[in-house]
């Protein structure tokens, strides 16, 4: 993710000079270099003493450590931190870091590899207006972001659009099956699979999705019967159901991310 940002960054023209990375392991460091022309080291000190944003990119299990670290370092009073660990409660963050700091918290997923990321945001209440504008530029740069008005949403965003992109991966993948099963050779099947996956997200994009399908499917025709079978074995439930596994899950971790403070 980190990565992934930080090319969002310096595509939309935001200033190399401007961007340090830190991290322990030094093959990471070299290859982010050599990649964006970026300042790297090791020394998370000398990076943090002089960052207005420090965005905290690590493993949800790491986070912990990480932000004792950076409790011991001369930040600047003002500086906003933005997480991209999944899980993990903006109290807990704060503690970590000594307490009263300007806190983001973001749940994005993995197509902001490619640019197209969909990022959840919710902000303490030491966050100010210009703090927000600079957290949704960055999250911007990947993809698009929503606020959201509280924490516990963020379990929510996660069931939808952060494990979302494996869903409709799963999909995609069982329709590539039943195309075979129909006779079609399976990079046939894969390549129609894939683009109308493709089509239709991009047909969807500031549309009514409902309107879509009602075009596609006419009285009697063949999309009909796939919808209505769709409906007969209660496919809004599994979704329900899957959407709802994601969201519980999401409420347990953050306890247990809790818990080993």
């Amino acid at each position: 993710m980190a990565s992934s940002l930080i090319g969002g960054l310096i595509g939309n023209n935001y200033p190399i000079a401007n961007i340090a990375v830190s991290d322990l392991n030094q093959n990471q460091l070299t290859h982010l270099s050599e990649v964006f022309g970026i300042i790297t080291t090791t020394e998370t000190k000398q990076v943090c003493a002089e960052a207005d944003i420090i965005i905290l990119a690590v493993k949800p299990q790491a986070l912990q450590v990480v932000c004792e670290q950076l409790a011991q370092c001369d930040t600047k009073p003002e500086c906003l931190f933005i997480s991209v660990a999944a899980g993990v409660r903006e109290s807990d963050i704060n503690r970590w870091l000594g307490g009263n700091k300007s806190i983001v918290r973001c749940m994005p997923n993995t197509p902001a590899l490619v640019q197209l990321g969909a990022t959840g945001i919710f902000a303490n209440n030491q966050v100010n207006s210009t703090q927000k504008e600079s957290a949704q530029t960055i999250l911007n740069a990947v993809g698009l972001s929503v606020w959201v008005e509280t924490e516990d949403n963020l379990d929510a965003v996660t069931a939808i659009s952060g494990s979302g992109p494996a869903y409709f991966f799963y999909f995609i993948e069982l329709l590539q099956q039943s195309a075979e099963k129909l006779g079609l050779p399976p990079e046939t099947a894969k390549v129609l699979a894939q683009q109308t996956a493709l089509g239709a997200a991009t047909m969807a994009q500031g549309r009514d999705t409902a309107e879509l399908r009602a075009q596609v499917t006419s009285n009697k025709g063949t999309t009909e019967q796939a919808i209505l079978s769709f409906q007969k074995n209660n496919l809004a439930s599994l979704v329900d159901k899957a959407t709802q596994a994601a969201h519980d899950r999401s409420i347990e971790l953050a306890s247990e991310l809790s818990d080993r403070s």
